[in-house]
């Protein structure tokens, strides 16, 4: 057993003491990857998603154009990010313009990926 799942065993005792004092919490583990997430009762399936964006983002930001892929995910982070933003509203003119406008770069790079795929060949 690895550290790590030692970690996650006393997380789960002390997940549970909570519990025993009505306050709701949700663990989710990837223990392969040395991954656990606590929610909290408030948590939202929207809230939850919005959180696993930011997670990319930070990819996207960080990994900027040092990787042939990161406009595509960049793009497809704002895209998702306009859209959970407006969730419970309505997806404004501007809202719309600016998803058209990640779309075309999304395209842009896609036939650059194409064009260098094809060279490669």
């Amino acid at each position: 057993m690895t550290l790590f799942e030692n970690f996650y065993r006393d997380l789960l005792e002390l997940v549970e003491k909570y519990k025993n004092l009505n306050i709701p919490l949700r663990v989710e583990k990837d223990l392969e990857n040395n991954i656990v997430k606590i929610f909290g009762e408030k948590i939202t399936s929207l809230t939850k998603a919005q959180n696993g964006l930011n997670d990319i983002t930070e990819l996207a930001y960080t990994t900027a154009e040092h990787h042939p892929y990161w406009n595509l995910i960049y793009n497809c982070a704002e895209i998702t990010n306009s859209v959970l933003e407006k969730w419970t509203g309505q997806l404004t003119e501007d809202d719309l313009s600016d998803i058209d406008w990640f779309l075309k770069e999304i395209n842009q790079t896609l036939e650059k990926i194409k064009t260098k795929n094809s060279s490669n060949s």
